[in-house]
C-alpha cells in the first residue's frame, strides 16, 4: 500500500503564495512515509522531468497533476498531458477524457467556498473517478460528509487529501493505495477502487491556526516554515499503517 497525497500545492503556485519549495515539500513527505503524490498548481501543471529523479532517489513517485478552474468550479486532474491546462468547461473535460487517459478527482466539493463544485458533480457525475476527503475538518465541523454520501450512492472511490498550502497540513489525511510505485498504475489503481483513506480531525485550535495563517500569512519565506515544521514538538502527526 502507497501512502499518497494528490492534492498539493507548493512555491511553484501561480496563485497562491505558498511559503517551501516543492523540494522542501519532497523532503518532507520523504520523512513521513509517502510513497506518492502529486503537486497540483493552480492552473498550471508542473514540469517534473527535473524533480522525478530527486523525489525517486526519496522513494517517492510524483504524479502529473493541476488544479484547473472548470466554468469557476475546482478539478483536480492528474496524469494527463499538459493539454489539462488548456481545460475551461466540462466539455473540454469530456474530449480531455476521451483523448487521454487520466483521473479525474472532485476536490472539497461540498465546501462552503463558490469555486467548489456541489450542483456541477451531480450533473457531470460521470466525468469524474473519484471524490476528495479534505484534510480541512474538526471532529464537529465535517464539509465532507455530503461527499462521502455521493461517493457511495455513485459508485465512486474517496481519496485522502491534505489540500496542503502549509507543511504543517501534510500528514493528517492522506490516501492508501494498492499499486506497483508507478503513476500511471497508482491513478488505474484508484479508479479501480483500490484505495483507502485515512482522516484524522484536526482540533479546533489547530484549524483555527491553519485558517489564520492562509489569510494572513507571516513573512518570511520558504526556509522559515521548513524550519518551523522541522522544529516543532507539539505537532503530532499519524504515519501509514
Amino acid at each position: 500500500m502507497i501512502k499518497a497525497d494528490f492534492h498539493i500545492h507548493t512555491g511553484d503556485d501561480p496563485v497562491d503564495p505558498i511559503p517551501y519549495s516543492t523540494t522542501d515539500l519532497i523532503d518532507r513527505a520523504a520523512q513521513l512515509g509517502y510513497g506518492a503524490l502529486a503537486i497540483t498548481l493552480h492552473e498550471r501543471q508542473l514540469d517534473l522531468a527535473a524533480l522525478t529523479p530527486y523525489a525517486a532517489e526519496r522513494g517517492i513517485v510524483l504524479v502529473p497533476g493541476i488544479e484547473r478552474t472548470i466554468e469557476g468550479k475546482h478539478v483536480l486532474l492528474l496524469n494527463f498531458t499538459s493539454a489539462s491546462e488548456r481545460v475551461d468547461t466540462f466539455a473540454d473535460l469530456a474530449r480531455l477524457r476521451r483523448d487521454e487517459r487520466g483521473l479525474v478527482i472532485a476536490p472539497h466539493a461540498f465546501f462552503p467556498a463558490r469555486s467548489c463544485l456541489w450542483g456541477r458533480l451531480e450533473r457531470h457525475a460521470d466525468l469524474f473517478d473519484a471524490v476528495e476527503y479534505n484534510a480541512m475538518f474538526t471532529a464537529s465541523l465535517d464539509f465532507n460528509q455530503r461527499a462521502i454520501a455521493f461517493a457511495r450512492a455513485h459508485g465512486k472511490p474517496i481519496v485522502g487529501n491534505g489540500d496542503v498550502h502549509r507543511l504543517r497540513q501534510l500528514g493528517t489525511t492522506y490516501s492508501l493505495v494498492d499499486a506497483p510505485a508507478d503513476a500511471d498504475a497508482i491513478c488505474a489503481a484508484i479508479a479501480a477502487g483500490r484505495v483507502q483513506y485515512v482522516a484524522t480531525p484536526l482540533s479546533w485550535r489547530d484549524a483555527a491556526a491553519i485558517m489564520a495563517d492562509l489569510l494572513w500569512p507571516t513573512p518570511g519565506g520558504p526556509r522559515d516554515e521548513t524550519k518551523r515544521v522541522s522544529d516543532s514538538t507539539n505537532i503530532s502527526l499519524p504515519q501509514s499503517a
